[in-house]
């Protein structure tokens, strides 16, 4: 929010006014709060006029950082009761809707999406009439409902720590639980290795891709909350409508074009979801590339941009090949690989470098994604302060 000068009504010296006083300023709503200043009491206020000019960047980066330091100061603890009424919500759709017919998924996925957006962008342009602040808090509560790392950096610290101190089983079981697919059958090295591609890819679907959304909806007036939301639950209804894609916090979504080639045993995705996972490649594309520049610019570049060109097309999803490719490049680390599911071995392509994971490496990634962050916060407030020049 930019606040001028001229908003800074004046600033009165006045003895008699305890130092521990406080009331509201006639006509303005607002309490000043005296300070002492050597012998005098200095009383300071802010005058808001009601058609104060409000800069969306740098109510976009306000809202980030707030939303940031409140997800990881007070972790939303009801998180599950939030999803489990998403999964009833996407799952009532799918069960009035699904024919089995491409067109009704389409129908079903724009009647679930749409009425929730303009609903949202209603509220956030209603509050923000009302108050640039109450337009602000808005967007934070949205924010801390769909963004952020504690949705799942418990597991990958309690799997880093269980193989700091050899205890191999229960990170293999951390790892079952988070992924959603056994994995008994790896050892330290391919349990820190699916670890680190499990944070890189939750990383971005739980904070850079609704941060993307945010600053571009922010960006053209809509509210930066519905950009959040509909970034999230096209995540979430690409998934749900798509058995066997993967779990909601990791999956990973291909162009719609590798659909027509079905999945390796020969099948093919149901029709009712094809409209639900290209509208979330749509809303991916841009995301996922930012997300991988970032990756370099703070990782290593040369190694980011290498394995970026030539590996992530050998990624069954090239989008997940490149957030892969491009971190394990700036991590220095070996990802993909071969690894053993269900008894036999299951094939995936090389990614990165030639030095295997570990849990050093483990550390490496969660220094790699906050510096991305800071990164995107800080172009944030350069765009900001370019605006305010502007």
């Amino acid at each position: 929010m930019q606040i001028c000068v001229s908003n800074i009504k004046r600033f009165v010296c006045d003895s008699l006014i305890p130092a521990t006083g406080r009331q509201q300023v006639a006509g303005r709503g607002l309490p000043y709060f005296p300070f002492k200043l050597r012998n005098a009491t200095v009383v300071c206020y802010l005058s808001f006029h009601p058609n104060l000019e409000v800069n969306p960047d740098a109510m976009s980066l306000f809202a980030l950082i707030a939303a940031l330091l409140l997800e990881q100061l007070q972790p939303l603890s009801s998180r599950k009761y939030l999803y489990g009424w998403l999964e009833a919500y996407v799952m009532f759709f799918q069960h009035h809707f699904n024919a089995g017919q491409r067109r009704h998924g389409t129908i079903a996925w724009l009647v679930a999406v749409l009425p929730l957006l303009f609903a949202v962008m209603a509220a956030y342009s209603l509050l923000d009439r009302v108050h640039p602040i109450m337009g602000w808090a808005f967007n934070v509560l949205v924010l801390y409902l769909t963004m952020g790392f504690r949705q799942f950096s418990h597991y990958f610290t309690d799997i880093q720590l269980a193989l700091r101190e050899d205890r191999l089983d229960e990170a293999r079981s951390l790892l079952s639980d988070w992924r959603g697919i056994p994995s008994h059958e790896l050892n330290a090295e391919e349990v820190a290795r699916v670890t680190i591609e499990q944070a890189l890819i939750a990383s971005h679907r739980n904070v850079f891709g609704v941060i993307a959304w945010f600053v571009l909806f922010s960006a053209l007036g809509l509210g930066g909350a519905a950009g959040a939301l509909l970034y999230r639950l096209g995540l979430f209804l690409s998934t749900h409508w798509n058995a066997g894609f993967g779990t909601e916090e990791v999956s990973a979504q291909a162009a719609p074009e590798s659909f027509d080639e079905g999945e390796p045993d020969g099948t093919v995705p149901g029709e009712f979801g094809a409209f639900a996972r290209n509208a979330f490649y749509i809303l991916e594309w841009l995301p996922v590339r930012l997300t991988a520049m970032a990756f370099a610019i703070v990782g290593n570049f040369e190694d980011t941009i290498h394995c970026w060109r030539t590996q992530a097309s050998t990624w069954p999803d090239y989008e997940t090949g490149i957030l892969l490719a491009s971190g394990a490049g700036a991590l220095g680390v070996r990802l993909g690989m071969p690894i053993p599911q269900d008894g036999s071995l299951e094939d995936r392509a090389e990614l990165g470098t030639d030095r295997d994971a570990d849990t050093d490496f483990m550390q490496s990634a969660v220094g790699l994604v906050w510096r991305a962050v800071v990164l995107w916060l800080i172009m944030l407030l350069l765009l900001s302060m370019a605006s305010l020049i502007g």
